[in-house]
């Protein structure tokens, strides 16, 4: 017996597997309109704490500053995730390449605590020899940030470089093409979906940190993990769970536009 071309016991395990994964989250967005203050106890359909939550200037606060770190993030992990990404493919071997990869590799691995334990070591031997930084914020969260988040963003391009075909470029350079242009005009529009998807990557990395931000963050920055961590450490409110709501149609809506330009352009090509 076949169910949608798969086999029974293929589509339970497909099945089994979409409600593992998917259940919590349905189950929060749920008891995110949930009338009762005690989120275990359903009292009815309300919006009740999408409005308290538009009114805690603490949450809009903290979220609106980790959108800002999160976007300059994203931008500036793309930029040196994509130089790291090309002088590993397109330059190849050169001195000290060996101890580029490992450095970049050794950060996917690399333990949150360990590595926010050493960026905050290396701000306060800064300040001790330089004077800088005065006091740690938004500027040292945006550093130890785009450590991390731009050796995701050259893992991603350096696998779509890898496989770019290089045809079109070779044909525009014998065209008579600068290298600025062939890069502009053809090689930028190939890597595309990877740099948007390496954004994307660097931008959730950066908005959900706690651990890193935790070590590099001052009293004058304070981030929305931090502040939803301190708040349900006294328990769960249902602002968090309307809070966590947004933030899952946000997200959704992200990778739904990456994987819809990545798929257009597999298209055209």
């Amino acid at each position: 017996m076949k169910i949608t071309g798969l086999s029974p016991f293929v589509f339970a395990c497909m099945i089994l597997g979409f409600v593992f994964l998917y259940a919590p989250i349905v189950m929060l967005i749920i008891y995110s309109f949930n009338a009762s203050r005690l989120v275990t106890v359903w009292a009815g359909f309300s919006t009740h704490w999408y409005g308290e939550l538009l009114h805690d200037q603490q949450i809009l606060t903290a979220a609106f500053l980790s959108f800002r770190i999160a976007f300059m993030n994203g931008v500036l992990s793309v930029i040196i995730g994509t130089m790291a990404a090309f002088a590993l493919v397109r330059f190849g071997r050169f001195w000290g390449r060996s101890v580029m990869i490992q450095s970049i590799s050794s950060r996917l691995v690399l333990p949150d605590v360990i590595l926010g334990l050493s960026i905050l070591l290396l701000f306060v031997s800064s300040r001790s020899l330089i004077g800088w930084p005065d006091q740690r914020g938004v500027l040292t969260i945006l550093i130890s940030h785009v450590t991390f988040s731009s050796a995701y963003v050259a893992i991603v391009v350096q696998s779509r470089l890898a496989g770019l075909d290089r045809t079109f470029e070779e044909a525009a350079f014998d065209l008579g093409a600068p290298p600025f242009a062939v890069f502009r005009t053809i090689t930028l529009p190939l890597i595309a979906p990877s740099l948007v998807a390496g954004f994307l990557l660097a931008f959730i990395l950066s908005f959900d940190d706690l651990v890193i931000a935790s070590f590099a963050s001052g009293p004058s920055a304070t981030t929305l993990p931090m502040v939803i961590f301190s708040k349900v450490r006294l328990g769960i409110s249902p602002e968090i769970n309307a809070l966590a709501t947004i933030i899952v149609v946000v997200v959704a809506l992200g990778v739904a536009f990456a994987g819809n330009m990545l798929q257009r352009q597999n298209a055209q090509r």
